[in-house]
């Protein structure tokens, strides 16, 4: 093992080749590319964390944290749009990464995608058994005691610590998880049908949430529009607003997620940059209006709650017939998201597992259903044991801390293959691209740091599990070191390039 085989890059050459896998079903259009962006992006944000976020953190200027997370995002969703249109393979940014900084960035970045995409299933279904239990309250339903439907750990004020609870399991959402992972390991033309479906009820709810609800708005409770610092960091003031945009900014990874389709895009070179940067203009909008008339109907302080929409709308009398509406939306919303939460995962361990890095397993493809179905029932068994047992702020800051490092990483990307590979074709090119590039770093990095300390410790203990990994099984393992293994592997129509294997 040595330094410079681990920051050996994968030639571009080799993805392009890889586009070219038939394994996976080219079945998305340019509106399921949207849909699907919308579907991962609409729903927790808007319906769980929003209101936890401006409770503890940012008041009614958790509209200013939507902002920020939302122009981080632009920026790095537009470095995005590039590789995608380049390389359109299911790897989303940690094959960007292999490209331009090498195998250990790549593996460290694919290593925290798996956090974000699984802890992102577990904290949405904790949110949907909120939600879930709601409704049965509506309708007069109590037959799911405590014990059966909240986190039996929860963190711990210092470090790695975790503490016990009363509580047995969270089973709602297990069972979401379960359902949810079913419909992905069939197919994603279903999958992609029965969220269009979704997307387009909960898109409808939403707007109508926003435009009965203005009228009862009480600009009052907008005021201290920014609450003054509690004198800790992160407890409102500006740090809270940075805070909240950390935290909430998971909710935005829809548009990521679209990149892991690319290979399931039929023109992914004219509908991948299309998916992410629309996808990511109309929720930014809808999440900046959505959480004004939440914060406008109730003091923000009530709004610490898992189902914060609800109770913003219960506080008055004439809305409470939305509230019903609002659950059963948020409760096709969160399945939505969890839909497209699973895909990813799945697809970025498929693109691994081809690297060598990761077992075999991992990149079978059912022959059938044209799914990575072995990924598809890992993700969804890891996700129901975390969804089951872990508390939603916990899950929440872990999902955002591998969202941001990954962004980071792919704004960084951009730059270094504008300098190494000018001469590759670019479908879609970043604007001022020195100014984007830096930018999405900026913000993400900013973000990040506003994380409280313990989310970083418990991202160090992930990390040194993945380095582990990599050093014993992904080094000696990649084909960029197997040449043998590589001409042998799986993919049909590879073929090995000329090229140098160099940038």
């Amino acid at each position: 093992m040595n330094i410079k085989g681990m920051l050996a890059t994968k030639p571009i050459a080799d993805y392009q080749a890889e586009a070219g896998d038939k394994r996976l079903a080219r079945a998305l259009g340019v509106p399921s590319l949207v849909a699907f962006g919308i579907g991962a992006i609409i729903g927790t944000g808007i319906f769980v964390l929003t209101g936890v976020a401006a409770a503890t953190h940012a008041g009614p200027a958790i509209v200013i944290s939507f902002i920020i997370a939302g122009i981080g995002c632009m920026f790095a969703g537009l470095c995005y749009s590039e590789f995608a249109s380049m390389v359109p393979v299911a790897g989303s940014a940690y094959a960007y990464s292999y490209a331009t900084l090498g195998e250990l960035i790549a593996w460290f970045v694919g290593w925290n995608l798996i956090l974000e995409y699984m802890m992102a299933c577990a904290v949405v279904a904790v949110g949907w058994s909120r939600y879930f239990i709601k409704l049965l309250q509506l309708y007069g339903i109590n037959v799911i005691p405590d014990w059966l439907s909240s986190a039996p750990f929860a963190a711990g004020d210092v470090g790695f610590s975790v503490h016990r609870t009363s509580a047995v399991l969270n089973l709602p959402a297990v069972l979401i998880i379960a359902a949810a992972t079913a419909l992905c390991y069939k197919g994603i033309k279903e999958s992609a049908f029965v969220n269009t479906i979704i997307v387009a009820v909960k898109l409808g709810i939403v707007i109508t949430v926003i435009a009965f609800g203005a009228f009862y708005v009480n600009t009052a409770n907008w005021f201290p529009f920014i609450p003054p610092n509690t004198g800790t960091f992160g407890q409102f003031g500006w740090s809270g607003i940075l805070r909240a945009a950390a935290i909430i900014f998971f909710a935005y990874i829809g548009f990521d997620a679209v990149s892991t389709v690319a290979q399931e895009a039929k023109n992914p070179q004219r509908g991948m940059p299309i998916g992410m940067l629309g996808s990511l203009g109309i929720c930014t909008i809808l999440y900046i209006l959505m959480s004004s008339v939440m914060t406008g109907l109730v003091p923000f302080q009530q709004l610490d709650d898992a189902a914060p929409v609800a109770v913003a709308l219960e506080a008055h009398p004439q809305l409470k017939w939305l509230t019903t509406w609002v659950v059963w939306g948020a409760l096709f919303g969160l399945t939505s998201v969890i839909i497209t939460m699973i895909i990813p995962q799945a697809r970025i361990w498929l693109c691994m597992s081809n690297d060598g890095l990761l077992p075999k397993m991992f990149g079978a493809v059912h022959p059938k259903f044209k799914t990575p179905h072995k990924s598809t029932l890992i993700t969804g068994l890891l996700a129901a044991i975390f969804g089951g047992c872990l508390p939603i702020g916990l899950l929440g800051e872990l999902v955002s801390i591998g969202t941001l490092i990954a962004f980071m990483v792919v704004c960084l990307g951009i730059l270094i293959l504008r300098y190494t590979r000018p001469d590759l074709p670019r479908p879609f090119r970043v604007p001022a691209v020195w100014f984007t590039s830096t930018m999405g770093v900026i913000f993400c990095a900013g973000m990040a740091i506003s994380l409280p300390v313990e989310t970083w410790y418990r991202l160090l203990l992930w990390s040194i599990v993945g380095i582990v990994i990599y050093v014993f099984y992904g080094y000696s393992h990649s084909r960029l070191r197997s040449p043998e293994e590589r001409e042998s592997a799986a993919d049909p129509g590879f073929t090995k390039p000329a090229e140098d294997r160099t940038l």
